[in-house]
């Protein structure tokens, strides 16, 4: 196991990650660690392009500060990201092109971790692998839910 970082700003992001609305419910503190500890920092401006729709993508961002929007290639508004929250999963899932396009509408912080660094860590932990890839998918349900307007009825205890 990792040893966890004393950096304030290091514990900042590990306290963001865990606590965000729409985090990766499932991944435990612990991963937070493994995952952040092989992420580098990045930032964009206000206006700055993350993920340009169509092109080749192979980083999973984290924001940590800052909001980001995600739109299709028709502009349709798919998600507003906060603090907490991940872009550039579908891309890491389908190992390709990117299906949104994602920009900063504020000044961001994000950890950036490529694809194959996290694909490392779930050869090492599977249980991790596991954790993450349920809480991707419960977060693209939710984004697809905000987009056509519907609400799940209820939440079966899991």
């Amino acid at each position: 196991m990792t040893a966890q970082k004393k950096d304030p700003a290091h514990e900042e992001l590990l306290s963001v990650l865990r606590a965000a609305k729409n985090r990766l419910e499932y991944v435990t503190p612990n991963d937070w660690i493994l995952i952040v500890d092989r992420a580098r920092r990045v930032i964009f401006k206000k206006g700055d392009v993350l993920i340009q729709s169509g092109k080749l993508q192979k980083t999973v961002y984290l924001l940590a500060k800052g909001k980001a929007k995600v739109e299709s290639s028709t502009k349709l508004l798919i998600a507003q990201l906060e603090p907490g929250e991940v872009c550039g999963e579908m891309a890491f899932l389908e190992n390709g092109i990117a299906s949104a396009h994602v920009t900063a509408i504020s000044d961001v912080e994000a950890c950036a971790i490529e694809g194959s660094a996290l694909l490392d860590l779930f050869e090492l932990y599977p249980h991790l692998g596991s954790r993450f890839y349920r809480s991707l998918a419960v977060n693209l349900s939710r984004r697809l839910r905000d987009v056509i307007g519907t609400k799940p009825t209820v939440k079966v205890p899991g």
